[in-house]
């Protein structure tokens, strides 16, 4: 049985899922999520403590590949959206093209944004900081869980 697939918005119905939940303190994070870890796991936990609702975006599979190299992503979007839409602490899951995630950050317009410990200010995508920034939006930071990324795991595993 698939997760409740309600839960994945495509783009186009962001702006009217938005409205329809008016009043919510949105928060938003995303990312790639190729293989789920735990500290995936935290990060989305945390990010949801800070809101009424967690709206997470994901990279579709051409924006993964331009960032991450031709051998990636290993599940499709479709895939790791359903995975994440499947997490308690997870509301909402939309899929969004390109290599920012600013279209997304722009419909959504969350009251608070989330990344993990590998980013801090300065090193954010300088267009989606703007956009945030414009928007007012609450930028926090989770502390990166040492020893757990989606590179690292890959890396290990194909070196057997």
């Amino acid at each position: 049985m698939r997760a409740d697939r309600a839960r994945v918005v495509p783009m186009g119905e962001v702006p009217r899922i938005r409205r329809e939940l008016e009043g919510k303190r949105f928060v938003a994070t995303n990312g790639c999520f190729d293989l789920l870890h735990v500290g995936h796991l935290r990060c989305l936990a945390f990010a949801r403590s800070l809101g009424d609702l967690l709206w997470v975006g994901v990279n579709d599979d051409e924006s993964v590949r331009a960032q991450k190299g031709e051998n990636r992503p290993i599940h499709p979007d479709v895939e790791r959206a359903e995975l994440l839409a499947g997490l308690r602490v997870v509301d909402l899951v939309t899929i969004f093209s390109g290599r920012r995630a600013t279209a997304f950050l722009r419909a959504v317009r969350p009251a608070v944004y989330v990344k993990g410990g590998d980013y801090r200010p300065e090193t954010l995508d300088p267009e989606e900081r703007q956009a945030l920034e414009s928007m007012g939006v609450e930028i926090q930071f989770f502390p990166l869980v040492t020893g757990r990324s989606t590179t690292a795991a890959w890396e290990a595993w194909r070196k057997g």
